[in-house]
């Protein structure tokens, strides 16, 4: 682990000196919890309210999200791209509080709206209900796009942890249905495969905050005690083919025991002819790409990803 990395290890085992899932939900819920969020980065605006779809079976669903709006050149911000942003925490724990200035970077750097998701969260709300609401803000975006003042041809998504496998989801969801494809996928250490075999998981089995032990009590709260998914839609690198998804920025941390099935997620990506853009950040553990502030990679690693955002959203293609 670089420098950064140590410190913070260190200070993690001082305040945390047993795994985090020891602590029961109530437990890892409290360890979670954020302070008051940071606020370095200004944006224009930034507004809440309830995205409400009627999905094709006549159901109303409705999930609440966040919506940052950021300063542009000129008056005229009708028709700004837009990324829609879905949190990390083992499907379990955090909220949009804790991504608050990630999304602010994004919206600011990427000069795009960003609509973070408070999606319902295990073991209260099990699959598929986190992957319900993914699809209902998605689906609200699109069609208020024009009261959003968003171009409803340039929504990417984007997710961190569990919310990088919500992200990923929602591409073969929308492929499913016969839906476009998000203009790109940001995918940051995603929980894309529920194995627990690849090497990573055995050579960073103690990682710092989340080791395997830890990541799988996250996932059997998510899909119950088992820890059998119920559908392929809950752990993307079953499906049988990832042959027209979206673009992928995949982000990845060296010491994380979901290292390897987020790489292995991105080269059957680029095999199967989707564009592929890959970062390993080395020296990094998992979690380290919210912690803005805490690690100078955190930032680059952000300034990174929307220099494939802009770039998606102005020429259609990743950058070299």
């Amino acid at each position: 682990m670089d420098p950064e990395s140590l410190l913070a290890a260190d200070f993690l085992d001082e305040v945390l000196p047993q795994p985090l899932h020891t602590l029961g939900l109530e437990g890892v819920r409290r360890f979670a919890a954020p302070q008051a969020p940071p606020r370095w980065t200004q944006v224009a605006s930034v507004t809440e309210e309830d995205a409400t779809w009627t999905d094709p079976f006549g159901v109303v669903r409705s999930v609440p999200v966040r919506i940052y709006r950021p300063h542009t050149p000129g008056t005229d911000t009708a028709g700004l791209p837009c990324l829609l942003y879905l949190h990390g925490g083992g499907f379990t724990v955090a909220s949009p509080d804790g991504v608050d200035e990630v999304c602010r970077l994004f919206s600011h750097h990427a000069e795009c709206v960003v609509v973070s998701v408070d999606y319902r969260l295990a073991p209260e709300h099990p699959f598929p209900a986190a992957i319900d609401d993914t699809r209902t803000a998605h689906a609200w975006l699109v069609e208020n796009a024009d009261r959003l003042r968003i171009d409803s041809r340039r929504i990417a998504v984007a997710g961190d942890s569990a919310g990088g496998g919500l992200a990923a989801s929602l591409c073969l969801d929308l492929r499913s249905r016969g839906l476009p494809q998000p203009a790109l996928q940001v995918l940051v250490y995603p929980a894309v495969d529920d194995s627990f075999a690849r090497p990573s998981w055995t050579e960073f089995a103690d990682a710092p905050l989340m080791g395997a032990a830890v990541a799988q009590w996250f996932w059997r709260q998510y899909v119950g005690e088992g820890g059998v998914a119920p559908s392929s839609l809950a752990v993307p690198f079953k499906a049988a083919t990832l042959a027209g998804l979206a673009p992928a920025h995949v982000i990845t941390a060296e010491a994380d025991c979901l290292r390897d099935d987020a790489e292995a997620y991105a080269r059957r990506l680029e095999a199967e002819g989707v564009p592929v853009r890959h970062r390993r950040y080395p020296g990094m553990y998992h979690g380290f790409f919210t912690e803005i502030g805490a690690f100078t990679k955190a930032t680059e690693a952000v300034a990174d990803a929307c220099t494939s955002l802009r770039s998606v959203f102005t020429d259609g293609v990743l950058p070299a």
